[in-house]
């Protein structure tokens, strides 16, 4: 094996003309066993899989079969291809996306999550035991921000550990 790389071809379909073409990519030597340290250690589902299709790819699987049995388009999976070509592993982490910022900052999501270390009873409640619209409220009085019970469960849902 070269030092400078390892030429990968992947071949893939166009769909207009339907003749074969060869996408050719340099990648270096750690690529992929890098690649597959990767897929060990990660956790997000939609990462996991742009690794897994590209590591398939790296394998020697074609384009095609690899997109139909994953269930991406040929063109998302060479984009992402082309990403691990360029920055490595990093490349397949999802980019920030456009639209509205969330409504729950970092600083807000842990005034949240240090309200449920405290009993319920403590901020007035009847009940023992929190829920969303109770933590909405009592969330609401004391930052001045109104969140949805529904706003309340997503930011709980991320901030708590997995379990195992």
């Amino acid at each position: 094996m070269k030092s400078c790389g390892v030429r990968i071809f992947l071949e893939y379909f166009i769909l207009e003309t339907t003749r074969m073409r060869t996408l050719t990519l340099h990648l270096p030597d750690a690529a992929l066993p890098t690649l597959d340290i990767f897929l060990k250690k990660t956790t997000a589902a939609r990462v996991f899989r742009r690794a897994q299709a590209v590591r398939d790819v790296v394998h020697g699987r074609r384009l095609q079969t690899v997109s139909e049995t994953l269930h991406c388009t040929s063109s998302a999976l060479r984009k992402w291809g082309y990403r691990v070509a360029d920055q490595g592993v990093h490349g397949l982490v999802a980019r920030p996306r456009s639209g509205r910022p969330p409504k729950v900052t970092c600083e807000l999501a842990q005034h949240l999550n240090r309200l449920i270390d405290h009993a319920p009873l403590e901020h007035g409640s009847r009940s023992s035991q929190w829920s969303c619209r109770e933590l909405a409220t009592v969330f609401a009085r004391d930052t001045g921000v109104q969140l949805g019970r529904e706003s309340v469960r997503g930011v709980l849902k991320n901030n708590t550990p997995p379990k195992g």
